[in-house]
């Protein structure tokens, strides 16, 4: 008798328990909202933020659908009991990503859940939402919601709904938020940016630096010195020069600019001091095995010992003259195109935007050996007076890998618009919409 009523009990309190779960966490972030959009509205920067990997370090993810929005899919699994195996699936995203600047002051993003957890039509859900004076932060809420239905042992699962869901949510937020900060903070909206295919090109190329303060003016200065040596050099090598100037940034400073100036070649073999050598890609400069762990108890650093001609720098290029001029193979592989219509002046902000574009798209990039650079695909024209009556046209671009064939621009066929102008925009205003150029030696 004992036994029968409180299993009467028991299913009594199942039938008055509710039918659905429902749990929300919110977190103000100091991001624009297309940032954190696009950030959840694709799956390759989950393992970074979500709790699975404080689980187990050895989870693995496979990704299969889409490569961003709606139909994008990643599955796990894991020998953990508490990361187990699931799946996630990215259900639906309004606005569509294209229209979250601009006039729209909310999104929301659902991901359809499917793992060991009690319940069915799982689904968690993300509600962004702009915020402050200069609609600069974005609330994100993150809720997760279950049915039970009238199967009565998944119902008293409702009690644990602040357990491993909760815990997944808190955790997910939290770290999102770090990965968010390493995004650089700036709008890259009006920016439509390719995925293009690139071959590997031999060039010849100068290292060069100018003051920050130098401006416009002694970036030009020193380009257009590095271009003549180049085409000097070219010359004596028996080689063609065959298109415009390339610049490598090394380093945007806060003071100083370092960059290589290139220009492509016709020959990926040069004829140096009698031998003929086969250029090659840069390579990860060696760490010194013999300096020593304490930098406080350190040498000052020995001068570099000088190059000669034939020669290879720590990147791994050819030195081929004694003027500091080098020989490598460029490009290669996938890079992230934009353009810039104007002054030079714009070019560092466009590679900030196609860095914060595939930090949130989860595209990786190196830059110390698979460096950004930009190609002067048209020169500005001035009239006799020395006005600019036409803006340059710099092609930008960020080698990238782990990217897939498109990015959702190009998926979208959305067209990279030019930008037509009479009159050029003030030196320091903000870039505008990538235009139509093609990338170099462009395989597709």
């Amino acid at each position: 008798m004992a036994l029968v009523i409180v299993a009467a009990i028991g299913v009594l309190a199942a039938v008055i328990m509710p039918g659905s779960g429902h749990i929300e966490r919110s977190v103000v972030v100091g991001k624009d909202m297309r940032q954190v959009y696009d950030v959840l509205d694709n799956f390759r920067r989950l393992p970074e933020y979500s709790v699975l990997n404080s689980y187990d370090s050895h989870v693995k993810y496979n990704y299969s659908g889409k490569a961003f929005g709606p139909g994008a899919e990643v599955n796990w699994t894991s020998s953990d009991p508490r990361a187990g195996n699931g799946s996630l699936t990215i259900d639906s995203a309004t606005p569509d990503f294209n229209k979250v600047d601009g006039t729209a002051k909310d999104a929301k993003i659902v991901w359809d859940l499917d793992n060991g957890w009690k319940g069915y039509d799982k689904t968690f859900t993300f509600d962004l939402e702009r915020q402050g004076s200069r609609n600069q932060l974005t609330n994100v809420t993150w809720s997760y919601d279950v049915k039970y239905g009238w199967n009565l042992v998944n119902r008293f699962a409702n009690l644990y709904i602040h357990g491993d869901p909760d815990s997944f949510i808190e955790f997910g937020l939290n770290n999102l938020q770090n990965v968010l900060a390493a995004v650089p903070n700036v709008s890259y909206g009006d920016l439509v940016p390719y995925i293009r295919q690139t071959e590997q090109t031999p060039v010849l190329l100068v290292p060069a630096s100018i003051q920050r303060k130098d401006g416009i003016e002694g970036l030009a200065d020193t380009v257009n010195k590095a271009v003549t040596q180049i085409q000097a050099t070219a010359k004596k090598l028996g080689v063609n020069v065959t298109g415009p100037r390339i610049i490598f940034t090394t380093n945007y400073g806060d003071q100083t600019y370092t960059f290589d100036v290139a220009m492509p070649i016709d020959s990926s073999s040069l004829n140096v001091n009698g031998q003929t050598q086969q250029l090659t890609a840069p390579t990860t400069p060696a760490l010194d095995a013999s300096a020593p762990a304490d930098a406080s108890t350190a040498a000052a650093p020995a001068a570099p010992a000088a190059l000669n001609p034939g020669d290879h720098d720590k990147f791994g290029r050819l030195v081929v003259d004694g003027g500091g001029v080098r020989a490598t193979l460029a490009f290669g592989g996938a890079a992230l195109e934009g353009v810039w219509n104007g002054t030079a002046a714009g070019v560092p902000q466009t590679r900030d935007m196609l860095k914060a574009y595939a930090l949130t798209h989860g595209y990786k990039f190196d830059d110390v050996v698979n460096r950004s650079y930009d190609i002067l695909a048209k020169p500005e024209v001035k009239d006799a007076q020395g006005n600019i009556t036409s803006y340059a046209e710099f092609d930008v671009y960020l080698p990238i890998t782990n990217a897939p064939d498109q990015t959702p621009e190009q998926a979208a066929g959305i067209k990279q618009p030019t930008l037509e102008v009479e009159t050029p925009a003030a030196t320091g205003s903000a870039p505008a919409a990538a235009g139509t150029a093609a990338a170099p030696a462009s395989s597709n």
